[in-house]
């Protein structure tokens, strides 16, 4: 929760009016991390805090993975649900470092929502031909943004870490809001 990328994209999409929500889990457990994840959808489609008429989901790593997750779980529950209008993966772990035969992938192909993806171009946990062969096959809008020889934490040698960041937050920004718009015509 308080990885420095996530820390500033939160302070990025604040400063531009987006309300964002940053929780964390403990356990490494992808089916406990989900279930957390969910559980916090949940509450803010049914809050009377926010009135919330939908949400981006977002996450980093296993973050990400989790939330994808989510969203395959609740677009089976309910098909007409739209609460959940699209899902930003930064550092998306596609497989383990070095083992490329066995990909993570289930989730992403059901997914029906816009999905941007922000990877590093040098990334051993989501090599960019795998990522881009995912993408393929995927039935929902997607995007991925590479950060030029970023690896899976984002970090590139040579290149300071908070133009790292500025790329990816305006990327993402710049994603969200397209598709904010899109959602409003």
């Amino acid at each position: 929760m308080n990885f420095p990328h996530l820390v500033s994209l939160a302070t990025y999409l604040a400063s531009y009016g987006i309300l964002c929500l940053r929780f964390t889990c403990k356990g490494l457990n992808i089916a406990y991390r989900t279930k957390a994840y969910k559980a916090v959808v949940e509450y803010l489609k049914l809050s009377d805090d926010y009135k919330l008429s939908g949400v981006f989901l977002a996450g980093r790593s296993m973050g990400s993975r989790a939330a994808a997750s989510v969203i395959r779980q609740l677009s089976q529950d309910d098909d007409n649900d739209d609460f959940i209008q699209g899902l930003v993966c930064l550092s998306y772990p596609l497989h383990r470092p070095k083992l490329q035969s066995k990909l993570r992938d289930e989730d992403l192909l059901f997914i029906r929502c816009p999905v941007l993806f922000v990877s590093g171009s040098a990334d051993e946990m989501c090599e960019k031909q795998l990522l881009e062969g995912v993408a393929s096959k995927m039935k929902a809008p997607k995007k991925i943004h590479w950060i030029d020889k970023a690896n899976h934490g984002m970090a590139v040698k040579g290149r300071a870490e908070d133009d790292v960041m500025e790329e990816i937050n305006a990327e993402v920004f710049s994603w969200l809001r397209a598709n904010i718009e899109l959602e409003h015509k």
